[in-house]
């Protein structure tokens, strides 16, 4: 075999190396900015990530419970999470197949601050998606359910 042709095997398998890493950090690139837009109030990144018929659950007794078929249903759910003022922070995120079936786990910490800047909720968490071509179709969000519950108490008690 000549140096080229192992030069050319070489830069292909480096290549073939590259385009997943790329596209894993597309991913945690669009993941990142849709969740700095929903910190500030704005859902469209958000949902323009979700297939039409995405699925979303939320295990537990709160509120915010429930299995969510569709992309209104989710939006409603969104539109919630964003009145009660909850913030949401990305730790981590990782990302594994390809753009055609690709799985993502992010690990999250939200919370919320009362008007006078005091922290008022926090839980931790992860979300478990299933992504194709650049849409969420499935994904569950595992979190401490008792803050979550906690946290209705606290919203009830103030009319939210």
């Amino acid at each position: 075999m000549s140096r080229t042709s192992r030069s050319a095997i070489v830069a292909a398998g480096l290549g073939g190396l590259a385009l997943p890493a790329l596209y894993a950090a597309g991913v945690r690139a669009m993941l990142q900015h849709s969740a700095r837009r929903l910190r500030e109030g704005d859902i469209e990144p958000t949902l323009r990530a979700y297939h039409e018929d995405v699925v979303m659950r939320f295990p537990g007794e709160s509120s915010w419970s429930g299995e969510f078929h569709g992309k209104d249903a989710v939006e409603e759910w969104l539109l919630r999470f964003r009145a009660a003022g909850i913030q949401i922070v990305f730790d981590d995120i990782l990302v594994s197949g390809p753009p055609w079936h690709t799985k993502v786990c992010m690990r999250f910490t939200d919370y919320a601050t009362d008007e006078h800047g005091e922290t008022v909720y926090v839980n931790e968490g992860t979300i478990v998606a299933h992504v194709r071509w650049g849409k969420v179709y499935e994904y569950e969000t595992f979190e401490d359910t008792e803050k979550s519950a906690a946290f209705d108490t606290y919203l009830a008690a103030r009319g939210i």
